[in-house]
């Protein structure tokens, strides 16, 4: 997997990509992660890359011309996957998203600055806009680090066993069950027992009906649409009743 990051402050990505699981996985070369300063390739005499917007307004948008050019160097260094644009208009950033992002050779994302870029720039480079949600943030370098995080841990190898991101939130549709580590007792608190109990296939029916539970009380709406037999929906939702009615 190759991901070139188009942006105007590429030292932001030096530490995020040289330490924990993104450090490692591009040290074994598993992964190449390239953040690009678009400045250079601007033909402003002072490098220039944005300006005041036509018809007025606040602020300043990113000039078309640099991102393009920026875009079609990379494209030349080998990267032909989707170019993404960062920006709070795109669609929404969701696991089955990172899976199909993580199934490209490479990808190219578009960090934008200031009050935006130049739709010109979209319209001739950018092949898809991506949100993390319906929040605004001052630079898409934040978003960026985000997708290549969401997709590193995709890539074979990178996680060490591909069991961890399997059993992580959303991988099926619905949130995860929680964890315990030791020790068995913390201020109280006990670890359940069914967890110690070495019995695997209780162990699996008690995650299953955890991450059930915990997904319609705090995501309806993924419960609502989330693979499970007409049983288990109707189990969880009798439980999340009961729960309602002591308390």
């Amino acid at each position: 997997m190759k991901i070139a990051i188009l942006t105007i402050f590429p030292e932001m990505f030096e530490s995020f990509l040289s330490v924990s699981i993104l450090g490692r996985a591009r040290t074994e070369g598993l992964m190449t992660v390239e953040p690009t300063d678009i400045r250079p390739y601007s033909v402003q005499k002072h490098k220039n890359t944005d300006d005041y917007p036509f018809g007025g307004g606040a602020g300043m948008v990113m000039t078309a011309q640099p991102i393009v050019d920026a875009v079609a160097a990379v494209r030349a260094r080998g990267y032909a996957g989707p170019c993404l644009y960062m920006s709070p208009r795109g669609k929404p950033l969701t696991q089955e998203k990172v899976r199909s992002l993580a199934g490209q050779n490479s990808l190219i994302l578009l960090c934008g600055h200031y009050e935006g870029v130049d739709q010109r720039a979209l319209e001739l480079a950018v092949d898809e806009e991506i949100s993390l949600g319906d929040f605004v943030l001052t630079g898409g370098e934040l978003a960026a680090m985000a997708v290549v995080d969401a997709v590193a841990r995709l890539v074979p190898g990178v996680l060490g066993s591909s069991e961890s991101a399997q059993d992580e939130s959303f991988s099926e549709g619905l949130l995860e069950y929680p964890q315990y580590t030791r020790p068995r007792l913390y201020q109280g608190l006990s670890v359940p027992e069914v967890l110690l109990n070495g019995n695997h296939a209780e162990i699996a029916a008690w995650r299953r009906k955890q991450a059930l539970a915990a997904t319609l009380a705090r995501r309806p709406d993924l419960f609502a649409a989330a693979p499970m037999t007409d049983k288990e929906r109707a189990e969880t939702l009798a439980d999340a009743k009961a729960d309602d009615a002591e308390q």
